[in-house]
């Protein structure tokens, strides 16, 4: 995939940091590792995870991802990232396990319990995402208060992993990507846009709508939120009937961005429904085969990639050679992201896709 200029500067500097944890742990790395299986939490707050084990050497240890739920796919992609990377683990003499929450209606408190397991059951190091600072962060505070190494990855950004005393910040900056996608609307001439929240509140999705708005503003747009209860989170009724009763409400709205994949099928369902395929240009963060041929058949205008394969595999890789070696890297955040998805690029997308990695 080719990024766009505007969207390589901060990038530049983590694809140096890619190349440096690739090389240790692959040189290091023997091919018989076995894949992670499947674990699961004792909080009652987790339904699936993976657990890479093998007989300990000197300096293996267990490594905790928190995440979220297994069937969704955006997390599927981070999840492989998360279980290549075990595999070195695992030759090494340590372990992963992936925890997800079994559903996005109480996210915060519930990846607290989930981050507070990953304690009890004798974490060496812990990543997490920080979507809920106000019901999260206590729990990350007790991690680093015992001195167990903790990554903050996928939502939070590097300011959260400062305050929080976290190694780095391992994911795309929420906000740059969302102004990234308004200033893409701009140029496109959508001058009002809807930002379709179904998970409002958290930190990474109110960063990603602030963003649309404030970059469209620079073409002189403007944007809202339709919030939605996270209970709609991908359900396709619920976010197809919402987005169409927006738009036949207010008929200057001529483009609209929605927080997942998913949500993304459906609001392209409701644009239709609405009869305005030919005026409403759509946009989502994140992206998947479907979005993929979208963009490519010219019905959807972009999609905005934060590579999350990149985001399990990196975060992993970087607990481990801090775990076993002491080894930190100088580039702060390590950045996944965004870039911009179009019609001018999305044939190597589409390739990325086919592979299970994008």
């Amino acid at each position: 995939m080719s990024l766009k200029p505007a969207f390589r500067t901060r990038g530049a500097r983590g694809a140096l940091a890619t190349v440096a944890v690739a090389t240790l742990l692959l040189t290091s790395a023997c091919n018989s590792g076995k894949p992670s299986g499947n674990a699961s939490s004792d909080t009652g707050a987790a339904n699936a995870g993976s657990t890479a084990k093998a007989a300990g050497d000197k300096g293996g240890g267990a490594i905790f991802v928190i995440g979220g739920k297994s069937d969704d796919p955006f997390w599927s992609k981070v999840k492989r990232g998360v279980d290549d990377a075990a595999k070195v683990v695992q030759a090494q003499g340590g372990s992963v396990t992936f925890l997800g929450p079994q559903n996005y209606d109480n996210l915060g408190p519930d990846a607290a319990k989930l981050i507070d397991s990953a304690m009890s059951q004798g974490a060496a190091a812990v990543i997490g995402p920080d979507w809920v600072p106000e019901a999260e962060d206590a729990a990350f505070k007790r991690v680093v208060q015992k001195g167990i190494p903790l990554i903050v990855y996928n939502a939070g950004g590097i300011d959260a992993a400062n305050k929080l005393g976290a190694l780095n910040y391992v994911g795309s900056d929420e906000y740059a990507a969302g102004k990234a996608g308004g200033e893409f609307f701009g140029k496109n001439g959508a001058k009002n846009v809807l930002c379709v929240n179904t998970v409002p509140g958290a930190a990474n999705t109110e960063a990603r709508c602030k963003g649309i708005a404030d970059g469209i503003t620079a073409s002189g747009g403007s944007s809202k939120q339709l919030p939605m209860p996270s209970s709609n989170f991908g359900n396709p009724t619920a976010v197809a009937q919402g987005v169409k009763a927006a738009l036949l409400k207010d008929k200057t709205i001529d483009g609209v961005v929605t927080i997942s994949t998913q949500d993304a099928d459906s609001a392209a369902s409701g644009i239709q429904q609405a009869g305005l395929g030919d005026k409403v240009k759509l946009g989502t963060f994140d992206m998947d085969e479907s979005q993929l041929n979208r963009i490519k058949a010219g019905k959807q205008l972009f999609s905005i990639d934060q590579q999350p394969y990149m985001q399990g595999y990196l975060s992993v890789s970087m607990a481990q050679g801090y775990i076993k070696y002491g080894l930190d890297l100088p580039q702060k955040p390590l950045l996944t992201g965004p870039a911009i998805i179009s019609k001018d690029n999305v044939d190597s997308a589409i390739a990325g896709a086919k592979a299970g990695v994008r």
